[in-house]
């Protein structure tokens, strides 16, 4: 019986490394990480980005997960599947942060609403399920688009719409942002969508760490954010714990 090929077994660990954390590195580190030869790991990344696995950064030069790879990584998920899975940490989340809660997924270019917990409150309130939020204006859009759960390029090749005076309507405004995110692992969108409205969100990870999906909070602007427009720790800390909860039923490992 033919033994295990090497090639495929370092570029699956180059996968599952990218995959991890920031989910955006060097060639540098993705040798050091594994141990390979620079030249030995430049030749399987470049494989892997001539098949679409990965992708490379223009600006820094950074390798992550490509569009393909995320595609095939999703398309085992049924949508009703991550609902029925989440329903308990997204009521839990709704309950201890006293907001709304939302569970989005890409598509098409835009953020859908796959689930939806209205805030504990007797306030009249609007059913999103279905919905669809732009990417670059959300929480929710901001996560899918720094973690390459919907590719990047097409959304900076057109204008980005403007919805406020707090809208990232230039690419360069929301690469400095998806950057922020993956350094610290969640969004925040302040009014950047409706006036006096923010919302929270952090990833949701499927088997081998790819992002599935996102889960956030949404709510008025001074209940979220503290008297200088800065969300509060507390709910962020909500926002990822369910996040991460709902990840580990999903078979992600911990991160």
């Amino acid at each position: 019986m033919a033994g295990p090929v090497q090639s495929i077994e370092r570029a699956a660990a180059i996968l599952r490394l990218l995959a991890q954390g920031s989910g955006r590195l060097s060639l540098g580190e993705v040798a050091a990480s594994l141990g390979l030869a620079k030249g030995t790991a430049h030749g399987i990344l470049r494989t892997l980005q001539s098949v679409d696995f990965v992708e490379q950064d223009k600006a820094t030069g950074k390798y992550q997960l490509g569009a393909a790879l995320l595609h095939l990584g999703t398309s085992y998920l049924d949508i009703n599947e991550l609902r029925s899975r989440s329903i308990n940490w997204t009521d839990a989340l709704a309950a201890r942060s006293g907001e709304a809660v939302r569970l989005g997924v890409p598509l098409e270019g835009k953020v859908l609403i796959v689930h939806h917990v209205f805030r504990p409150d007797d306030t009249f309130q609007t059913l999103d399920v279905g919905s669809l939020l732009p990417l670059h204006a959300s929480a929710l859009g901001k996560i899918l688009l720094a973690y390459g759960a919907t590719p990047l390029e097409p959304l900076m090749e057109t204008e980005l719409e403007s919805y406020t005076r707090y809208t990232l309507d230039s690419p360069q405004q929301l690469s400095r942002a998806l950057a922020e995110v993956r350094d610290t692992g969640w969004a925040f969108a302040g009014q950047e969508m409706m006036m006096g409205e923010a919302d929270i969100g952090a990833p949701i990870r499927g088997q081998g760490g790819l992002v599935v999906g996102a889960v956030g909070i949404s709510g008025a602007m001074d209940r979220l954010c503290d008297s200088k427009g800065r969300p509060h720790g507390s709910l962020v800390g909500l926002t990822r714990d369910a996040a991460r909860a709902i990840s580990r039923d999903l078979g992600a490992a911990r991160w």
